[in-house]
C-alpha cells in the first residue's frame, strides 16, 4: 500500500505546438500518448489517451476549463464558487385576483359582532380585503382587487382565507381554499373579458361537537372570484429610468429584435483590498434583459485580467445595461458578497457597428468618505451595438416604451413599488439555486432593490433633473423678458417684424414652428453624444 499518491508518468506538451480550435470545428480527435518517467530515463511507463488544443470562450470546454491563476484554489475543491456562468431571470407573470363575494359563511363564535375578511397569500405576498360585516343570509360582498407577481414554473399556490377578527391580536379562519396557479386563465389583452368562477371553501375547525345540520352548512361555503394571469404587462423589476428589458410576458406579444449588443469584459485596475488580510477575489456580474452573466472569480489579484465576451438580443435601443464588481466572499467561508462598483451604459448613445473600449471608474456611495464617493478602481470594457433592422428601430421610437396594457390600466406608484420588491425577492430566490448561485445580495445591487429608501443624494439628483427638464421654458421666458424690455433693440424689431407677418398670414404660423423646430434639431445633431456617457457622481 502506498502512504502518498505516486506519479506513474508524465506527458509533456510544447504550448508553441498546441493545435487551436474555433467552434464550429469539429472536436479534436484523442490520442494515445506515452507516459514517460518522471527521472527522464525515456522509459514508458504506460499510456493515456487524451485531446490537446487551444480554445476560445465560444469552446463548450470553456465553463469547465481551471484559470492557471485560480489553479491552485481549484485542486483544494473550490471550483464551484469560481466558475464563469450564464443565467436567465425566470418567467414572471403578474397575477390579477379579484375577491368578488362570499356566500354561506358562519362564524364559531356569536359573543362578538363578525368582522369577517379574506386574506390572499402567495409564498410571503400577503394581501387583506377590507372588514365586511355579516348580513342575515350570511353572505358577504367585498369586489376588491389585488395584484401579485408569480414565476415559471408554478411552484406556489393562491391560498385564501376567510377570517374573523375575534380580538385585536386574534384572527379565527373560517375556510380556506389552496388552488395551484396553473389553473388560472392567462390574458393576452385588455379586451377579454374573464369570467369570474365560484370555489368551494374547505372545511376548517370543525368543532367535535357540531350537528350534521352545521357540518352540511359549514361545507356549503363559497367564494366568487375572478382570477387570471396577465400576459400583457411587463413585469418591472427595475427602476424605469434604468430599464434593460421592455418586452411583455407573453413571448406572442414580443417584437423581432432590432440589434444585438456585444460586451467584452477586458478586466480591472487598481481595486482596493475588500478583505481583512488585504485581497480581493473579484469577479464581474453584467445583466440586460432576461440573461445574466457572471465572469469567473480571479483570485487575489487588484488587476484581474477576465477577458471574457458576451452576447444579447436588443429589442429596445432605449435600454440600459448594467455591469457590476464583486468581491468573493465565499470561497473558503459563506459570507455576503461585498460590492466594489456598478457601471451602466445606456445602449442608445452607443454608435452602430463601432466597437467602444473604454475604462470606467468604480464608485460606491460610502458615509467614510469626505465626500461620500469613494473610488474602488476601474474597470475595462469593449461595447459594440449593431443595428439589424433601421427601420424597425426608427419605428420604436414612434411608439410608448411600455406595452399598451400599461397605459391602458395602469397601477398606482404604491403598487409597482410594491410588486417591484416582490420581484426582485422571486429572482433572488431562483438565481440563488443554481450552481454556483447568483446571491441575493448581488441581485439586490445589480436591480437597486434599496431605491424605495430616501436619499439625500438621489433627491438632489432627481431635483437637477427636473431643473433641466424646465430649463427650455425657463430659458423662453427669460428672452421673452428682454424682447420687451428692449434690451437687445435688433432682436426687439426682428420679433415685431415677424409678429406683423404672422398676423398677416396666419397660415405661416405651423410651417414657421416646424422649420424653427428642424433647424434646431439640425444644429444640435453636431453634439449628438457618439459614446457612452461619463458616469454621473450626482445620480449614484
Amino acid at each position: 500500500m502506498a502512504s502518498r499518491d505516486e506519479c506513474i508518468g508524465r506527458v509533456v506538451f510544447d504550448l508553441n505546438e498546441v493545435p487551436a480550435r474555433v467552434p464550429p470545428d469539429s472536436p479534436l480527435a484523442p490520442h494515445w500518448y506515452r507516459l514517460l518517467d518522471r527521472r527522464g530515463d525515456g522509459k514508458a511507463r504506460g499510456e493515456i489517451m487524451l485531446a490537446v488544443w487551444m480554445g476560445t470562450q465560444a469552446d463548450e470546454a470553456f465553463s469547465e476549463a481551471w484559470h492557471s491563476d485560480s489553479a491552485s484554489f481549484v485542486e483544494n475543491g473550490g471550483a464551484l464558487n469560481i466558475r464563469s456562468k450564464v443565467y436567465v431571470s425566470p418567467k414572471l407573470w403578474y397575477l390579477r385576483v379579484n375577491i368578488i363575494e362570499a356566500q354561506d359563511v358562519r362564524p364559531d363564535s356569536r359573543n362578538h359582532r363578525p368582522e369577517l375578511f379574506v386574506k390572499a397569500q402567495i409564498n410571503n405576498q400577503v394581501h387583506k380585503t377590507r372588514f365586511c360585516p355579516l348580513t342575515a343570509n350570511a353572505n358577504l360582498l367585498w369586489n376588491e382587487e389585488f395584484m401579485f407577481v408569480a414565476a415559471e414554473p408554478f411552484e406556489d399556490q393562491l391560498v385564501l382565507t376567510i377570517e374573523d377578527r375575534v380580538s385585536p391580536v386574534k384572527d379565527e379562519v373560517l375556510g380556506r381554499l389552496a388552488l395551484p396557479l396553473s389553473v388560472f386563465e392567462k390574458r393576452l389583452d385588455h379586451k377579454p373579458i374573464v369570467h369570474s368562477r365560484w370555489f368551494d371553501l374547505e372545511k376548517f375547525g370543525l368543532g367535535l361537537f357540531e350537528d350534521d345540520a352545521r357540518r352540511e352548512m359549514r361545507f356549503a361555503s363559497r367564494i366568487h372570484l375572478r382570477v387570471c394571469l396577465e400576459g400583457a404587462y411587463h413585469v418591472m423589476d427595475e427602476a424605469m429610468v434604468y430599464v434593460s428589458d421592455t418586452q411583455p410576458t407573453s413571448r406572442q406579444l414580443w417584437k423581432p429584435p432590432v440589434g444585438v449588443l456585444e460586451l467584452g469584459i477586458l478586466g480591472a485596475k487598481n481595486l482596493v483590498p475588500m478583505k481583512a488580510r488585504g485581497k480581493t477575489d473579484a469577479y464581474c456580474v453584467a445583466r440586460h434583459g432576461q440573461k445574466w452573466v457572471r465572469t469567473r472569480t480571479v483570485i487575489g489579484s487588484f488587476s484581474p485580467d477576465w477577458n471574457e465576451q458576451y452576447t444579447w438580443d436588443v429589442f429596445d435601443p432605449c435600454t440600459v445595461i448594467t455591469i457590476a464588481v464583486f468581491d468573493n466572499c465565499n470561497l473558503s467561508a459563506v459570507g455576503r458578497d461585498s460590492r466594489i462598483g456598478k457601471i451602466r451604459i445606456r445602449l442608445s448613445t452607443l454608435q452602430s457597428g463601432k466597437v467602444h473600449t473604454k475604462s470606467y471608474p468604480l464608485l460606491v456611495l460610502q458615509p467614510s468618505a469626505a465626500t461620500g464617493v469613494h473610488k474602488m478602481g476601474e474597470l475595462q470594457l469593449s461595447v459594440r451595438f449593431t443595428c439589424i433592422s433601421y427601420a424597425n428601430m426608427i419605428h420604436l421610437y414612434s411608439e410608448p416604451l411600455l406595452p399598451k396594457m400599461h397605459y391602458v390600466h395602469p397601477f398606482t406608484m404604491g403598487e409597482i413599488s410594491s410588486l417591484r420588491r416582490q420581484t426582485i425577492g422571486i429572482i433572488a430566490a431562483r438565481l440563488g439555486r443554481a450552481e454556483p448561485p447568483l446571491r441575493k445580495e448581488v441581485i439586490e445591487y445589480m436591480l437597486d432593490g434599496d431605491e424605495q429608501l430616501w436619499s439625500l443624494r438621489r433627491s438632489k439628483a432627481n431635483f437637477f433633473r427636473i431643473m433641466a427638464l424646465l430649463s427650455g421654458a425657463i430659458g423662453a421666458i427669460g428672452w421673452f423678458r428682454e424682447v420687451c424690455r428692449w434690451s437687445k433693440p435688433i432682436t426687439t424689431v426682428l420679433v415685431h417684424v415677424l409678429f406683423l407677418i404672422l398676423v398677416r398670414c396666419p397660415e405661416l404660423i405651423l410651417p414657421t414652428v416646424f422649420m424653427y423646430m428642424v433647424v434646431i434639431g439640425v444644429w444640435r445633431y453636431r453634439g449628438r453624444p457618439r459614446g457612452p456617457a461619463e458616469v454621473d457622481v450626482r445620480q449614484l
